[in-house]
């Protein structure tokens, strides 16, 4: 059974509407929580994410505290793995041998980090990020893109947002 691990740029289209939220809501549906990983650092990263965008009026202050409480509830029924050496170890080599930069190679290394915790156990790498996405195959992770109308033979059907 696979895991999933949520970068941030998936994960925050659990709180603000974007094309292939309906997508990952329905996989999070699916997926027991014990299956669902992120980065610690994540909740972070879209708590800033939304405030910018609240600060900017792309979203109502009202819609920014909505989203705070449910970033709060979801991140704590998922598997946070903790920014730790190997993790910092792991993202540093993916900047030097990717273009990517770090908030993206610390994502990264933080999935295969986990993918040698969890021994064997497939992890699908969830991502909206192109170079991400890419970066993730070629270190040999499945890869899925819930924007994308073809999901890689996952069980989804692409419902547009």
């Amino acid at each position: 059974m696979n895991l999933y691990f949520l970068d941030a740029t998936v994960f925050a289209k659990l709180f603000v509407r974007e094309p292939g939220t309906a997508a990952l809501i329905e996989l999070m549906e699916k997926v027991e929580d014990n299956r669902k990983l992120i980065s610690a650092v994540t909740p972070l990263e879209v708590h800033a994410a939304l405030r910018r965008q609240e600060r900017s009026g792309a979203i109502l202050g009202s819609d920014a505290l909505a989203a705070f409480d449910a970033l709060r509830l979801e991140a704590a029924r998922m598997v946070q793995q903790p920014v730790n050496p190997a993790v910092l170890e792991s993202a540093r080599q993916i900047v030097d041998r990717t273009a990517l930069r770090w908030p993206a190679a610390l994502q990264l290394g933080t999935a295969l980090v986990s993918r040698q915790m969890f021994h064997g156990t497939p992890i699908t790498f969830v991502s909206s990020s192109a170079e991400l996405l890419s970066a993730a195959r070629s270190e040999g992770l499945d890869t899925l893109d819930p924007a994308q109308k073809e999901l890689q033979g996952h069980v989804l059907k692409y419902v547009e947002a």
